[in-house]
């Protein structure tokens, strides 16, 4: 059986490395290769865009894929859609495997948008130091805020329209909570925007905003596709597929 991961995603590694403990199965992992340097998963890798729905539909098909699991960025909105209309088009089994997003707690400041062009036009309300934790891709909705100043922290350089005041920290996580409260302070952050990305590498800096009294502008993120089953974790992934016939017995024990 085949299966194929839409990855990028510390998920989407995990499962690949479940999957490439003795289940018997032929496991290809695609990453969209808008990282320099990914962290690349066990199994056979493709890097690079199918060419929309009916690209990702006709390589299923040639590749003869038993079961697409978009394990994707819960922001990577446009490839989830194109996945469940590849999916629908050449009859193959999908899943989409999303870590559970954040839920604000007592003393938390929050204000959720929708988008980040939502979020700019927020901003110089809140704050005017900004810290800017939406990654490098999404800039120009910030570029006409002349009078704030951002610090942007992404894995790779940003490209393309940007903040006119703006400082690049390239990281990547997981993040310490006293790393993230020595940066708050060492920037003098009033205010930070995120995206609702869920999990625990980026969560820091929300209880050090927290513990700060500073507002968090956090952009919801876009829903799954409708009709298709979603699962919070790589695990309950492998029982999905094992709920799918995808290998014998023995390969349960893996959940």
């Amino acid at each position: 059986m085949h299966v194929l991961i839409l990855g990028g995603t510390t998920e989407a590694r995990r499962l690949a490395e479940l999957l490439a403990a003795g289940t018997g199965l032929r496991v290809t992992t695609s990453l969209a290769g808008r990282v320099a340097a990914p962290r690349l998963p066990p199994g056979e890798v493709r890097v690079g865009g199918f060419g929309g729905a009916e690209g990702l539909a006709a390589w299923l098909r040639e590749h003869e894929v038993d079961a697409l699991i978009d394990a994707t960025h819960p922001f990577a909105g446009t490839i989830s859609f194109n996945a469940a209309k590849a999916a629908a088009t050449a009859h193959v089994a999908l899943l989409a495997l999303r870590r559970p997003g954040w839920v604000p707690v007592a003393g938390d400041d929050w204000h959720e948008v929708h988008s980040l062009g939502d979020a700019a036009e927020l901003l110089p309300t809140l704050g005017r130091r900004v810290f800017l934790t939406t990654g490098r891709m999404g800039l120009a909705a910030f570029a006409a805020l002349e009078d704030l100043w951002f610090l942007v922290r992404a894995v790779d350089a940003p490209e393309g329209p940007h903040p006119p005041r703006m400082e690049v920290l390239l990281d990547r996580g997981p993040f310490t909570l006293a790393g993230e409260r020595a940066l708050l302070s060492r920037h003098g952050i009033d205010v930070v925007v995120t995206k609702d990305s869920g999990g625990t590498a980026t969560a820091p800096k929300l209880t050090a905003a927290r513990e700060a009294g500073l507002p968090v502008v956090v952009v919801r993120r876009p829903p799954v596709p409708d009709g298709v089953p979603v699962v919070a974790g790589s695990e309950q992934a492998v029982g999905w597929l094992a709920e799918q016939g995808a290998f014998p017995d023995a390969g349960r024990n893996l959940t």
